[in-house]
């Protein structure tokens, strides 16, 4: 499978131009003057419209891309268990992750699509929120889920699966703009 390109920022404001680098210290917000880890203080941000989509994909064999696209796997509808258990981690992402706020998400939405020449199966988490942090990680949460939900309901019929291109799609909302894969 090819590799896919590294994501592009998408430019946040007129006077960044595309491919711009911000200094390196600035894309490390959860260190302290220090070095000692932190949990960023969100509480001088304003509350916004925030979403973010993430993207990835689990390829397999025909065999099991037809087990899972006909709903006849031995366990079951498994697009079905994993639409929920990303929905699931996506609400618990904070819980996974040491240094990640905890949100009120407004809404999860999970999309699968099927690839019939790699095989495998794609999924999109999209995750909204007002609020005054970025839900990226609650959509990146979501995503990874998924996929090792499909991983584990079809291990038993194909243990070659490889789950991969997890990333960050596109973000909207907050100071930093809006950040779109192209």
């Amino acid at each position: 499978m090819p590799k896919s390109p590294p994501p592009a920022r998408a430019p946040s404001s007129p006077t960044r131009r595309k491919g711009a680098k911000k200094d390196a210290s600035a894309h490390f917000t959860h260190f302290d003057e220090a070095g000692q880890a932190h949990m960023v203080d969100v509480g001088g941000k304003e509350v916004t419209h925030r979403v973010a989509r993430a993207v990835g994909r689990i390829a397999m064999q025909s065999e099991t891309l037809a087990l899972v696209r006909s709903g006849s796997a031995k366990k079951g509808d498994v697009l079905g268990v994993a639409r929920i258990a990303a929905i699931q981690a996506a609400k618990r992402a904070s819980d996974l992750i040491p240094l990640c706020h905890p949100l009120p998400l407004t809404r999860v939405a999970v999309e699968f699509a099927f690839d019939e020449g790699t095989p495998a199966v794609e999924i999109e988490v999209t995750a909204e929120t007002l609020g005054r942090t970025g839900v990226e990680m609650e959509a990146l949460a979501g995503a990874a889920v998924g996929l090792l939900t499909i991983y584990d309901m079809c291990k038993a019929a194909d243990r070659d699966m490889r789950i991969d291109a997890v990333r960050l799609a596109e973000k909207r909302g907050g100071r930093s703009g809006h950040y779109l894969v192209p």
